[in-house]
């Protein structure tokens, strides 16, 4: 297994080399603690994340994001989700609700 990082000039991930990537480093560790254990990780870095977006920094902003991101990544991996998969599915037709690329739908519907 090849432990060292991706060469620096890879500075745009995509969603499914992430997915991958994560899947590399955590895999075993994920699937062993399973979904549930994983869905409390990701509340308290959704946690962190509000309080980053309440007061906290660009940086420390910039840090929850990608926590939050890799722990429902996580997660996806345990439930054997490609996010790709599921993105292109809910939204690469644009709005699930009005099917537009930019949303028409009524402010008070989720879309």
């Amino acid at each position: 297994m090849n432990a060292s990082p991706p060469p620096a000039s890879q500075h745009n991930v995509s969603l499914a080399d992430f997915q991958a990537l994560i899947r590399r480093m955590y895999f075993e560790k994920d699937q062993a603690r399973g979904i549930e254990g994983t869905f409390l990780w990701l509340m308290e870095e959704i946690g962190e994340l509000a309080t980053a977006l309440r007061n906290g920094t660009h940086d420390e902003r910039l840090e929850e994001f990608a926590d939050v991101l890799a722990w429902l990544t996580t997660i996806a991996n345990v439930a054997g989700v490609n996010l790709s998969e599921a993105v292109t599915r809910k939204y690469g037709s644009g709005c699930p609700g009005c099917a537009q690329y930019v949303c028409v739908c009524p402010n008070s519907e989720k879309p």
